[in-house]
């Protein structure tokens, strides 16, 4: 299973760089690289707060759940 951060599309739609957002938010552009390729480990509730907030969104706006080959593989039912 993964969990996929969905924030380039919202910074497109709003039109803002990875700079302002992670200025805005008070997190390096380091670290939302970290999360927008899937290399984060945990996320801070007080971070993700910060970025609904800049990004004017629901938590569920940004992540979703994939499923790993095994699982989509085991049949349903």
């Amino acid at each position: 299973m993964a969990i996929v951060v969905d924030i380039d599309r919202r910074l497109a739609e709003l039109g803002m760089s990875v700079g302002e957002f992670a200025e805005a938010v008070g997190i390096t552009p380091a670290n939302i690289a970290v999360l927008k390729n899937g290399r984060a480990k945990a996320v801070r509730f007080s971070t993700l707060d910060a970025i609904c907030r800049v990004l004017d969104c629901q938590p569920g706006d940004l992540l979703r759940r994939v499923p790993d080959d095994a699982e989509a593989a085991r049949p349903s039912g």
